[in-house]
């Protein structure tokens, strides 16, 4: 599908381990193959660049509730590394919109809830939000792959921000599924770090 040139830009991050696994095979909260490599200083690097043009966070349920109970805290904690403190204050100050079918109450203050398919929560936000266009600003799918899939089979993904972890989960729930429309992209940075993660952000070749 082709978009508005006008619009804002569409981008999400997540690691992913070589298989292209988010969670190994104990189930969505088995983060071991990813975890080890977040507090890197190419994963800070990393993290830093992934915000710094967004001005909506995008969240599924899980993520939202799992955020808000370490990230608040990290923005408060003075010994926290600088750039998890200011990617903190970040995620708490920006407006968020959570995909819920649960939720009746909101997890975060500046939050939404929306309880619709993830591609027409994105486009009502290019559509209501994004009139300005790069003035304002990316709407951030923050690691949240029950909402970055469905955007993938939508083709409404511009941006791709992955950390690749050296690991083989070998079991585990995957990013990119079969089934997929096709698509092109190019490299806008890549970064090795010494524990050999990977930090590569993908632009959409529309």
């Amino acid at each position: 599908m082709t978009t508005d040139p006008t619009a804002r830009r569409v981008t999400a991050n997540i690691g992913l381990t070589l298989d292209g696994r988010y969670s190994g095979p104990g189930g969505p909260a088995d983060m071991g193959a990813i975890v080890g490599y977040a507090t890197t200083e190419t994963a800070r690097d990393h993290l830093s660049r992934i915000w710094e043009h967004a001005t909506t966070a995008v969240l599924g349920r899980v993520n939202a509730e799992g955020f808000l109970a370490f990230w608040p805290t990290v923005a408060e904690d003075d010994s926290a590394d600088p750039r998890d403190r200011d990617y903190a204050k970040w995620l708490v100050d920006v407006d968020k919109v959570v995909l819920s079918r649960t939720l009746t109450e909101s997890p975060w203050e500046r939050t939404r809830l929306v309880n619709a398919p993830a591609a027409a929560v994105i486009q009502d936000l290019r559509a209501t939000d994004g009139g300005g266009g790069a003035d304002a600003g990316d709407i951030l799918v923050n690691s949240s792959p029950s909402v970055i899939k469905p955007l993938l089979a939508a083709d409404l993904v511009d941006r791709l921000y992955l950390l690749i972890c050296p690991e083989i989960a070998g079991g585990g729930e995957r990013l990119f599924e079969d089934g997929l429309p096709g698509s092109k992209w190019q490299i806008a940075r890549q970064e090795t770090g010494e524990l050999g993660e990977i930090s590569v952000t993908y632009d959409r070749v529309r």
